[in-house]
């Protein structure tokens, strides 16, 4: 399945505008409204509620409830199919560094670990780390404990089908994220460096 026009023109604003979007002042509701939510329709996920469901029945639950460690907590994201939680996305602005900072991938792993998530996602759309969030996160560890796949912006496009095999709601609701979770099951511990 070749990439939509949107994830191209998506692409392209950031690649155009990069130097903006990299500085601090670029803030992660930002990045959201432009880059994530538009990314996110472009797999099918009706992230704005257009569709005017319930709380309970949404595709997507932004700042969802989690219980970590005693205190309550908000994933950015969370995707849901039937009102069942899937995975959460946990987002940033671009001026993070995701790949090396161990921060934003222990908090994403400690809110999906907690919630008995299997794997789950950080981005800040220049860059997407999906996590085996079955692996118990430790403070200590390093940003590449569990990521099991890793992809740039500038990936996107050659690597749509991939992304949208596993993680459009159509595949989804296929049963490839749950092929995609037992092929990369704990034993495997992924690490993409």
């Amino acid at each position: 399945m070749p990439a939509p026009d949107a994830i191209h023109q998506l692409v392209e604003k950031f690649q155009y505008n990069l130097h903006e979007y990299k500085n601090p002042k670029y803030l992660e509701t930002q990045v959201r409204v432009e880059f994530i939510n538009p990314f996110w329709e472009a797999l099918g996920w009706d992230v704005s509620n257009r569709s005017g469901f319930a709380m309970s029945f949404r595709d997507v639950v932004h700042e969802d409830e989690v219980k970590v460690g005693g205190s309550t907590k908000a994933p950015d994201y969370s995707f849901r199919i039937g009102g069942r939680r899937i995975f959460f996305l946990e987002a940033k602005k671009p001026s993070r560094d995701l790949k090396h900072d161990p921060e934003p991938a222990f908090q994403l792993r400690r809110y999906a670990y907690s919630a008995k998530l299997p794997v789950s996602m950080i981005t800040d759309f220049e860059e997407l780390g999906i996590y085996d969030t079955r692996i118990k996160p430790a403070i200590t560890d390093k940003s590449h404990v569990g990521r099991m796949t890793y992809y740039t912006y500038d990936q996107y496009v050659d690597k749509w089908d991939e992304i949208a095999g596993i993680f459009s709601k159509e595949s989804i609701q296929r049963g490839a994220f749950d092929r995609f979770v037992e092929d990369n099951s704990k034993s495997k511990k992924g690490s993409a460096e």
